[in-house]
């Protein structure tokens, strides 16, 4: 499996584990709120359209959901919170890059950066890795849901896929931002199951990991994730599936 798919496929596993503990709705509302100020008006266009779709793929109520729209736009009062891109390099000189939404600039600066230098990792300046990453839409397909490869292949590139991908669980369905949409919806018109569907950065080159290097990038990855700002954290790292079963095994 190659290395973006393996860590998309375990991050989303772990949103899920999140869902449970009410965590990542706090997310999930200020991607809304943010989404939504951007707008103007809260109509259900661009960014806040797949915000909102991501909300209800994980089950976030419809009364949250509005409300936070409702926020974004002015009409509840509430939080008011900026989007930042930060860089960095990590463990082993991974690229990472973090998509945050802050309601407190300095504050959250001074949180990553500690959360770099506790990691053995660099805060970088804007640009330092952004151009090793290409933004896409990726659609991952469940192979255990037997469906057929060149049907699905058809589908998508009908849609307007740019690539689709074979990997060892999954299908892997390459899309520009602005067609992952139309994309999705075809796979849900041929009632075809997808385990996620998102806006990411997909790393242009791979930075290979041994283990030690592995639990290094991965406790980093962890704690940024775990911080309330961050919505989302992009990498170029991968992990062999032997390396992963061996940090399992040790955790």
């Amino acid at each position: 499996m190659s290395g973006h798919s393996k860590w998309h496929s375990i991050k989303h596993k772990k949103a899920k584990e999140d869902v449970k503990k009410g965590k990542i709705f706090s997310k999930l509302t200020r991607a809304i709120i943010v989404a939504a100020k951007e707008s103007g008006k809260g109509d259900l266009t661009g960014a806040l359209v797949l915000a909102v779709q991501k909300a209800k793929d994980y089950n976030m109520p419809a009364a949250n959901i509005e409300r936070a729209i409702k926020k974004g736009t002015g009409e509840l009062g509430g939080e008011s919170y900026e989007k930042i891109i930060y860089e960095g390099y990590g463990p082993a000189g991974v690229a990472i890059m973090m998509d945050i939404m802050t309601d407190n600039r300095n504050r959250v600066a001074s949180d990553i950066r500690n959360i770099f230098s506790k990691h053995n990792g660099n805060l970088g300046t804007t640009g330092c890795v952004a151009w090793m990453f290409d933004k896409k839409g990726v659609i991952l397909v469940d192979k255990n849901d037997a469906v057929d490869e060149d049907s699905l292949f058809s589908i998508v590139l009908d849609a307007g896929a740019e690539d689709m991908k074979s990997e060892d669980n999954y299908f892997e369905i390459i899309t520009d931002p602005t067609d992952l949409k139309a994309v999705r919806d075809a796979l849900e018109k041929a009632s075809i199951n997808f385990s996620s569907a998102s806006i990411t950065m997909l790393p242009k080159d791979i930075v290979k990991l041994k283990k030690e290097d592995a639990k290094k990038v991965l406790r980093l990855i962890d704690a940024l994730e775990d911080h309330d700002d961050i919505q989302e954290v992009y990498s170029n790292f991968d992990i062999s599936d032997e390396v992963m079963n061996e940090i399992a095994k040790e955790s």
